[in-house]
């Protein structure tokens, strides 16, 4: 029998370090799985990308935003009030637009059989830029 498949949602987590210019860098991932109880996220921070867009933005004090990212995607009880959250409550607030230099990308949704997988795939293209994803 083949594995059934689950939906899902994600947003690319961007620094946007200039909003007038409307530039940004693809820093993390957040994705959920409601039917598998998932929810995980991972960043990372290319300081020379940000450095080439906008010089002087304190890089210390977004990484700390974006570790933060990971702590209530976890919850992790270092997060809280949002360790308490449902997953779902947490997906939700880590996706809500906001006007801060650390933004949630729009949703996008799609179906896996192993969450695990399609998130690794979907960090590597769209955060480390691996690849074009047209072998997957």
């Amino acid at each position: 029998m083949a594995p059934s498949r689950s939906a899902f949602a994600y947003a690319v987590v961007r620094i946007v370090p200039d909003i007038e210019r409307e530039e940004f860098i693809n820093a993390g991932l957040v994705m959920f799985d409601r039917e598998r109880r998932y929810l995980v996220a991972r960043t990372t921070l290319d300081a020379t990308a940000l450095d080439a867009m906008r010089d002087g933005c304190d890089v210390e004090a977004i990484r700390a935003q974006l570790r933060n990212v990971e702590a209530i995607a976890a919850g992790d009880l270092a997060a809280a009030p949002f360790s308490t959250m449902s997953q779902s409550e947490r997906f939700g607030w880590l996706t809500t637009p906001r006007s801060t230099i650390v933004q949630p990308g729009p949703l996008h949704a799609g179906t896996t059989e192993d969450p695990d997988t399609t998130f690794e795939h979907l960090y590597r293209v769209l955060v480390e830029r691996g690849g074009d994803g047209a072998d997957e």
